[in-house]
């Protein structure tokens, strides 16, 4: 894009993000990249400072490698200011709250940034569990509020979530959807629901893991079976990459707010890493893995001994498929419950957003592919011998018998 067309963009819309942690520059990064002219609002001016440099260490990168000039890196860098003051939220065509995954602390956020924001503009709130219907009753006009749920890291990740709350009007999702695609973000629309759709399908991957570990299964053919399925790592690797305790929040705030939901083996897993073991993942004292500073990470070595392996191990088949099976039942329940309407957009976010094995064409394409009536007797053997969690949605039974594919 060419610097005059950034201008022109800029000129028309301005951005505010409140929150330069991760997902706060990130964002603001990817706005002020594309010629939107950026405010990124913290509490302190050192937070605000930090994120700033943040994003400055990503344009150098990309300067290095050769994807802009020096002369689109320093005009992006012109288009972000900060700030530790809402009211330089005025005149926001755009506000995005990027912050910690709290009910209280985004609500009185929102209900601060909500007063500033333009009468035609929109305000979004990138959070990854929270209903955004629960966040919109907060506000004076939920109408113009929706959910941008990006990936991290921003600066790499295509996808974005859109989520549409219960008042959400079809002007404020036509703006978001244009400003998602005006950053080069690839966006999925999604109806409100705990957990929305990627973050629902997401930790299924994990917790089976977690399941499998529990049951004695060695943590080694758990790993090697997920990259053979075609997961960019294991199970086990992405639940300390992501944080295990950070899992355990998200599986809360899923069962808060949807009653259909239950307790499983993987929340007593994440229970125990985490309050007996102080086992948080990579970012705290390490997780299922070791990460010696300066050496390759190994698995922690009394992962066994509080995880006793059993005699009894299965097939690589099945735990191959018991890891791919609990993403897509979870992805077809999403689509039976209309939570996500589209098989392409499910199945785009699947390979962008979750790492979902890219060769299968994505979740719903991959029960195309095994052919709809085998997959539901697969997943019923799967139920009789590893749990509930794989009884197939009545969707595909009635697809089965209709003889209709995801398309």
């Amino acid at each position: 894009m060419t610097i005059e067309n950034k201008l022109k963009k800029r000129n028309n819309v301005s951005v505010g993000v409140i929150g330069s942690g991760l997902m706060g520059h990130g964002i603001a990064y990817a706005a002020a990249l594309s010629g939107f002219e950026v405010l990124m609002l913290d509490l302190t001016k050192k937070k605000a400072k930090e994120g700033l440099e943040k994003i400055y260490q990503i344009l150098e990168k990309i300067l290095e490698k050769g994807f802009i000039t020096k002369a689109e890196m320093d005009d992006t860098k012109s288009q972000i200011k900060i700030s530790t003051d809402y009211e330089t939220l005025a005149s926001k065509n755009i506000i995005i709250e990027a912050i910690y995954e709290d009910l209280k602390i985004k609500t009185k956020v929102l209900k601060i940034a909500e007063r500033f924001l333009k009468p035609n503009g929109f305000i979004a709130s990138n959070t990854s569990t929270i209903p955004i219907s629960v966040l919109a009753s907060k506000l004076r006009n939920n109408k113009n509020f929706i959910g941008l749920h990006f990936f991290s890291p921003v600066h790499k990740m295509k996808l974005v979530e859109v989520i549409k709350g219960k008042e959400t009007s079809y002007n404020t999702l036509k703006t978001a959807l244009n400003f998602t695609q005006n950053i080069n973000k690839t966006p999925i629309i999604v109806n409100d629901n705990p957990g929305f759709y990627t973050t629902r399908v997401f930790v299924k991957y994990p917790c089976e893991g977690m399941v499998m570990l529990s049951e004695g299964i060695k943590a080694t053919s758990i790993e090697n079976a997920g990259k053979r399925a075609g997961y960019p790592v294991g199970p086990l690797a992405l639940s300390d990459e992501v944080n295990i305790d950070l899992i355990g929040r998200i599986r809360k705030q899923i069962l808060k707010y949807d009653k259909s939901s239950y307790v499983g083996p993987w929340d007593r897993v994440i229970e125990k890493m985490v309050l007996k073991f102080n086992r948080k993942g990579r970012s705290g004292y390490g997780g299922f893995y070791q990460y010696p500073k300066g050496k390759k990470k190994y698995i922690w070595e009394k992962l066994e001994k509080y995880f006793p392996i059993s005699v009894n191990q299965i097939p690589e088949k099945d735990i191959i498929d018991r890891l791919i099976f609990a993403q897509v039942i979870e992805a077809v329940y999403c689509y039976e419950k209309n939570i996500i309407t589209s098989a392409r957009d499910a199945n785009i976010g699947s390979m962008l957003g979750l790492g979902f094995p890219k060769s299968s064409g994505g979740v719903l394409e991959y029960v195309n592919n095994y052919g709809i009536q085998k997959f539901n007797v697969r997943c019923l053997e799967l139920a009789d011998n590893y749990g509930k969690q794989f009884i197939p949605p009545k969707l595909l039974g009635q697809m089965a018998k209709a003889n209709t594919t995801f398309n």
